[in-house]
């Protein structure tokens, strides 16, 4: 059995960050695992290689969802990240923290002001290297930018290299229908219209494995396994009889190792491995693991439950008199631009992130706070990864940020290769099929204010003919997509909180030297993206953990 301090598993964004952080100081041995293989795959680093990311067993897991019943019986692809670097090798690449009222609230339910707005805000400025510091004066242009931006840091944020007359459009109908424009969503309050940052360094996607993990591959007190999925934790009892988690059982290259780790193990591997790696290990619900076969070590009902993510309708309008992606990428000569103009400016179409322009608004004038989130992109087709249409149009998606509806993430057997059971459980409550509807309606009133009547939008997905709620509700589990969002199934809390999987600390509760560092631990999902706030826990606990 190799021994270590500190094991870490998944090299993905929270992984590789907390491996950086534990293995700085050099008296420190640290075993970074990783189930996927190296990120030198070349479409991970163009930034619109997304489309060739997701759903490749090169860089993805290849989830899928249960057929869902909000969804009227559809199941949806799941995309996760695997290889060095995880979700933040394959996903949109738009920086978002969130906004303040989702720190204060995670505050409110673990009893910690350790994770509210102010506090939080440092751990994301830990790390940040952000656009605006390359001007040198930027400080004095903008006394507020020292405390909500950093450009110290490692990850990279920068504004997009791109610009397309429809979505100026889109920006001016937004503010007609009075959103405001926005120059920044992370400084705690997103409402209103603007350009996603987004995480790129000169046109080239920015991913954790080369902020964090390539800079420090040559520390010698660093060890990093590819192609080593762990097949359960080692969790045994101590002299008083408490459960301890001891390292890890790993398969790599076909053989079953064992690893040790003398202080702590940490679960970085997200919303979906986490809490399969846990029930694998007899941490979770009893009757779950005793239907498997599983000795049960700790009868944990939260492990797994609580599942939320984001769920996005889209809404596609054709439009005349503007150029968008869907005749220039249809045709041989459009193509060659595309291709030139990246390979000489690091611009165009191909430095896009697969959303553009962003907006930030309410549902509708009694909610007290922009509840939904819109990604808006300069072209249209039928479901992701399908060609796209032969007219020009632009797609407007909007998702409820804060969905009150709970799935959850479970193991269908006892082998570890084998994909867990993901039920999202979309639009299961009245209240997020309110919230379905009115955001259609909200779509439409931006569509038709004046700064696109020249355009002559006519909406073509869902169609002017669905308007009553039951319509509207009915055609967004037709036409609804995840934004691949999925958080919260190992959720922090109080102590006296029987769902808490963690502690505030994100110590596993009723087992010694195991923690979870990921996205998993959100007791609510992030009003936002939720690739940042990830990389912000990860510094919160890598930091309590060499704090000891």
């Amino acid at each position: 059995m190799r021994t270590f301090d500190y094991i870490v598993v998944g090299a993905g964004t929270a992984g590789a960050l907390m491996a950086n952080r534990l293995s700085a100081n050099p008296n420190n041995s640290v075993l970074l695992l990783e189930a996927g293989g190296k990120d030198n795959y070349h479409w991970i680093h163009i930034p619109v290689g997304y489309l060739y990311c997701i759903d490749n067993p090169r860089t993805d897991w290849r989830f899928r969802t249960e057929p869902d019943a909000g969804l009227n019986g559809r199941a949806l692809i799941y995309p996760r990240g695997k290889t060095l670097g995880g979700c933040s090798s394959i996903n949109g690449m738009i920086y978002m923290r969130g906004q303040a009222r989702d720190y204060e609230s995670w505050a409110a339910q673990t009893g910690d002001e350790a994770w509210n707005w102010n506090n939080c805000l440092q751990d994301f400025l830990a790390h940040e290297s952000n656009w605006r510091y390359d001007n040198p004066h930027a400080e004095l242009a903008d006394t507020d930018l020292p405390k909500f931006h950093s450009g110290k840091g490692e990850w990279r944020v920068e504004k997009q290299r791109l610009r397309w007359e429809i979505l100026e459009a889109f920006s001016q109908a937004a503010q007609q229908a009075g959103i405001p424009a926005s120059d920044d969503f992370n400084r705690g309050n997103n409402f209103g219209v603007g350009y996603f940052e987004v995480n790129q360094r000169s046109g080239w996607r920015w991913n954790t494995s080369k902020a964090f993990l390539r800079p420090i591959m040559k520390r010698p007190n660093l060890t990093v396994w590819t192609q080593a999925q762990v097949k359960n934790l080692i969790i045994e009892r101590n002299a008083s009889g408490e459960l301890v988690c001891n390292g890890a059982l790993v398969v790599k290259g076909g053989e079953e190792v064992a690893v040790k780790a003398v202080r702590e193990t940490v679960l970085c591997a997200g919303a979906i491995g986490t809490p399969q790696i846990l029930e694998l290990s007899g941490i979770g619900q009893g009757s779950l693991l005793q239907q498997h076969g599983i000795e049960v070590k700790l009868d944990k009902p939260g492990v797994g439950a609580n599942l939320q993510d984001h769920l996005q309708i889209r809404a596609v309008f054709k439009v005349q008199g503007v150029k968008t992606l869907n005749t220039l990428a249809n045709s041989l000569w459009g193509k060659a631009q595309i291709g030139m103009e990246y390979v000489f400016k690091r611009s165009g179409p191909m430095s896009m992130a697969p959303s553009q322009l962003g907006a930030f608004t309410k549902s509708s004038a009694d909610r007290p706070y922009p509840n939904i989130q819109y990604h808006v992109q300069p072209l249209s087709l039928p479901a992701f990864g399908q060609p796209l249409h032969n007219f020009n149009a632009f797609t407007a998606s909007v998702c409820n940020l804060n969905p009150s509806s709970r799935g959850s993430v479970h193991i269908k057997s006892s082998r570890f290769d084998e994909a867990p059971a993901i039920a999202p459980n979309y639009l299961s409550t009245e209240e997020d099929q309110k919230v379905a509807a009115d955001s259609l309606r909200v779509t439409r009133n931006i569509a038709q204010q004046p700064a696109l009547a020249k355009y002559k939008p006519e909406e073509f997905k869902p169609g002017v003919e669905f308007q009553t709620d039951e319509e509207l509700v009915r055609l967004a589990g037709d036409i609804a997509t995840t934004i691949f969002h999925p958080v919260g199934t190992a959720k922090m809390g109080a102590a006296n909180d029987p769902a808490a999987v963690v502690d505030s600390r994100l110590r596993v509760i009723g087992v010694k030297h195991l923690r979870i560092a990921d996205a998993s631990v959100m007791p609510t999902i992030t009003s936002g993206n939720t690739n940042s706030p990830t990389l912000m826990i990860a510094e919160k606990a890598a930091r309590w953990i060499l704090e000891g």
